[in-house]
């Protein structure tokens, strides 16, 4: 290695001495300076442009620290012989490596300052929307080390069983529930223990939501008297009803993704993490993929991998990069001027996601969280979660 690092540091001075005249009477002179002869120095310099192209190939590159990239960065370096590189747009999730100095993700309060901060958040809208009364939807997706998992409510939820029986149906084989199950579990460490539908022993840390605050308990309360079951686990048996929510929250603190397999990943040799650094294309030989062109300071860079490109950019940055990579419907890339690798027409199309609905009560008592919004008892909050994480 102490070899390699000297052909680059010599390698360069030659190179650019030989652009210029008196190319002879330089390379003599380095030669007397640095006791090399001419085949030293084109080994060198191979050396040098070898050690280069293997600088900037791994085993994987990564497209995203989010929700998924984090889980995938982790997984792939247990395996030491891997080499990962993993690929953020966004800054880190801490600030001189410490959650504190970045409240804003980790205190689990103050989840709407980055729904409202480009810095964290691509800040997305939709186009209008002709079942919405042509509204124009405000769409928030992470721009940050965890990705919306950095960015979102914290609630913890599988999704419907049948939902996953219904894909393998329709051909998507393993992802039935059955088969999906065991891995919920593996991921999970549930403050509750494990039982037969959640985890003990994983690195994503859930706690039950469960307040004595009374209007919780009148919601739910209400619920049943209009008929709607009880519901004890909302991953669990039976999913459908009113019941107390689980969380990514451990210790008082957000636990996104970033927390729970991205930082106990960072100290292995075989990981490297850029953060700030754009991809802008997959590169391709023929159909195959070989790399990514990214944006880092400025600077047009190439990374490449000898097994696998990963998307991981989420249900809209994934498709968009794929089609601005050539992947995708050819007629609507042709419009683009963008050269064709695949016609998949599919890429891009079909996405759904889930609606809130807020429906607002007058209360009857001074007992909602109204107080916690005075900026004086704000401050008290705030101050009470920097000093033990609670509050």
């Amino acid at each position: 290695m102490a070899y390699l690092m000297k052909g680059v540091k010599y390698c360069s001075p030659v190179n650019q001495m030989h652009k210029v005249t008196g190319t002879l009477f330089k390379a003599h002179i380095l030669k007397n300076i640095f006791g090399i002869n001419e085949q030293q120095v084109k080994i060198s310099c191979a050396s040098s442009q070898l050690s280069s192209e293997k600088a900037n190939s791994y085993n994987y590159v990564i497209v995203g620290a989010g929700s998924a990239g984090c889980v995938l960065a982790n997984r792939l370096t247990e395996d030491l012989l891997s080499t990962v590189l993993l690929l953020e747009a966004g800054p880190k999730d801490t600030f001189l490596g410490s959650k504190r100095l970045l409240w804003k993700i980790h205190m689990p309060a103050a989840l709407t300052y980055n729904l409202c901060d480009e810095k964290y958040n691509w800040y997305y809208h939709t186009t209008s929307q002709k079942h919405m009364d042509n509204r124009i939807m405000y769409w928030p997706r992470g721009r940050v080390w965890g990705g919306s998992s950095s960015l979102n409510a914290m609630v913890y939820i599988r999704g419907h069983a049948e939902d996953y029986n219904r894909w393998s149906r329709e051909g998507a084989t393993g992802w039935d529930y059955e088969h999906c199950l065991p891995y919920f579990k593996k991921a999970q460490k549930h403050e509750l223990g494990p039982d037969q539908y959640r985890g003990g022993n994983g690195p994503l840390h859930v706690s039950r939501g469960k307040t004595n605050h009374p209007l919780h308990h009148a919601f739910l309360e209400a619920t049943q008297q209009a008929g709607y079951p009880f519901t004890d686990d909302m991953n669990g048996y039976q999913q459908e009803g009113f019941g107390w929510m689980d969380m990514t929250v451990h210790q008082g603190q957000r636990w996104s993704t970033a927390s729970a397999y991205l930082r106990p990943a960072l100290p292995r040799p075989n990981l490297s993490v850029a953060e700030k650094t754009l991809v802008t294309k997959i590169l391709f030989q023929g159909t195959k993929s070989i790399g990514v062109e990214y944006v880092k300071n400025g600077q047009r860079k190439k990374a490449f991998a000898s097994k696998e490109v990963i998307l991981s950019g989420g249900a809209i940055n994934s498709p968009q990069l794929l089609m601005l990579s050539g992947i995708g419907n050819a007629d609507d890339l042709k419009k683009l001027g963008i050269p064709v690798v695949c016609h998949l027409p599919g890429v891009g199309q079909n996405l759904q996601d889930h609606l809130e609905v807020y429906v607002q009560q007058k209360c009857t008592k001074p007992i909602t969280l109204y107080n916690a919004q005075k900026p004086v008892n704000m401050v008290k909050i705030g101050l009470e979660w920097l000093w033990k994480f609670t509050g």
